[in-house]
């Protein structure tokens, strides 16, 4: 079993566009790539995490998506990075119950997280979850990774740093990799 990062995708390693749509607007942050060669040189396996309830709400389809994961793909291939995953929730979280707020993989519920454990091998209890909300941070806390971090971009700068679900709070993601234990 291998560690991973699990990374939030928008605000964390594209700059945030709210409810993106056209993979003409992907930007990755600034450092973001060399911070993601960083965590593969130490071992780590690199896992998107995401919601997108963008789909849920009809405002884009599962094509669409597929569209800007694919154009996300090219550009950090550009940069030599292979990411090992990437995985979604759609549900909307204006509907209640398990189709919507509640859904098992919607963050800050685990089920996105220990699904890619189980298909990827991965080791949760070595593993990180970086992000900038909470709800990226409570996702890594109830899959049992080792810990999370809050980076202070995108709507990381509007969370609560003390918060007791935060392991850790960096300034952006090439920080981070400075964080973790090891580096």
């Amino acid at each position: 079993m291998t560690p991973a990062i699990f990374l939030d995708r928008d605000g964390t390693l594209i700059e945030l566009v709210h409810h993106l749509r056209d993979p003409a607007d992907i930007r990755i942050i600034p450092g973001a790539a060399d911070a993601v060669r960083r965590f593969k040189a130490a071992g780590y396996r690199i896992v998107i995490i995401t919601n997108q309830s963008v789909v849920g709400r009809g405002m884009l389809t599962l094509e669409g998506l597929a569209d800007v994961h694919e154009e996300l793909v090219r550009i950090l291939a550009r940069e030599d990075i292979c990411l090992d995953g990437i995985y979604f929730c759609t549900a909307d979280p204006a509907v209640s119950g398990p189709e919507g707020a509640e859904h098992p993989d919607r963050k800050p519920n685990p089920g996105m997280l220990r699904r890619a454990a189980r298909e990827l091998d991965l080791d949760l209890g070595n593993s990180w979850m970086i992000g900038d909300s909470l709800s990226d941070i409570l996702a890594g806390r109830n899959a049992g990774c080792a810990g999370s971090i809050l980076v202070r971009t995108g709507y990381g700068c509007e969370v609560d740093p003390e918060e007791e679900a935060v392991t850790l709070v960096a300034d952006d993601l090439s920080h981070a990799v400075d964080l973790l234990p090891g580096q």
